[in-house]
């Protein structure tokens, strides 16, 4: 018996609709990914342009919370700019002439029309009720208001701070623990140059122009019905936490503070003016 030495090979034939399934990432090559090069140059230029958009918007929105004070500021510049700036009424109240009252024997006609021409012209100031602040140079004629001394004395500082923001809804302020008008030593009151739209008051930024105040400029000081007197001698710029110019001083002065750049508070300008005259009577 011999052996049967054919081999015998299986083959399985698959049905013609059966595929065999290749992954597809196989027969694609992977595309290659190209990042953008960006030299340092458009980095920066890219930078600039949002540097740019943003203080574009912050100037903006600056200008759009102190509309009222910049306006005032770009409507006097207009005017300095085309000589078109009138005279303040209120110069006339920085005359220091003395009052004259006319005692001459009065003989009234009988005639009306002539009593009129023999009654003579008074040459008197009438002082308003309240106690005022005359900036002429700025037209301004603003309520002098005055904050109690108690939060001072307890060196309560977050108390003052509160009563005088309220106070200066009405007007300036007095600082508290400095001389009054008629007090030999230095007269501080403050001021906004600007402040919030919403907070309420007609007084946000009477001290706008103030800074075009200049040297030999007069004030008036209207306090319990006596009528005071000053020409601006210094004008600076100051830190915020220099308070040597709240100091009592051995002469007659007036010091106005405000805050600076306008609808800032960076900085204080102060405005000290010396004491000239008292209704109408100069003072050495």
């Amino acid at each position: 018996m011999t052996e049967n030495n054919n081999h015998f090979r299986l083959h399985l034939d698959a049905p013609e609709h059966v595929t065999h399934h290749v992954p597809e990432q196989q027969h694609k090559e992977e595309e290659p990914i190209y990042l953008e090069k960006r030299d340092f140059k458009t980095v920066i230029k890219d930078a600039g342009r949002q540097l740019l958009a943003s203080f574009i918007i912050l100037v903006i929105g600056f200008l759009i919370l102190n509309w009222s004070a910049y306006y005032q500021i770009a409507q006097n510049q207009w005017n300095a700019w085309f000589g078109s700036k009138e005279i303040s009424p209120l110069i006339q109240l920085a005359e220091n002439k003395p009052i004259v009252y006319n005692t001459q024997n009065l003989q009234a006609s009988a005639d009306p029309s002539i009593q009129k021409k023999q009654i003579p012209s008074l040459d008197m100031e009438i002082a308003p009720s309240d106690d005022r602040l005359i900036i002429p140079r700025i037209n301004q004629n603003i309520p002098i208001v005055k904050v109690s001394s108690d939060s001072l004395i307890k060196r309560d500082w977050s108390a003052l701070e509160s009563e005088m923001q309220k106070a200066l809804q009405d007007g300036v302020v007095h600082y508290p623990g400095t001389s009054l008008p008629g007090q030999t030593g230095n007269v501080v009151i403050t001021g906004h140059s600007s402040y919030f739209p919403w907070d309420p008051g007609q007084f946000k930024d009477v001290f706008a122009l103030l800074h075009d105040v200049v040297k030999g400029d007069r004030i008036v000081v209207y306090y319990n019905q006596d009528k005071y007197l000053y020409e601006v001698n210094d004008i600076k710029v100051v830190m915020p936490d220099n308070i040597e110019v709240l100091k009592q001083t051995p002469d007659d002065r007036i010091t106005l503070i405000t805050c600076t750049p306008v609808g800032t508070n960076l900085k204080r300008l102060i405005v000290t003016a010396k004491l000239i005259g008292k209704n109408g009577q100069t003072v050495n």
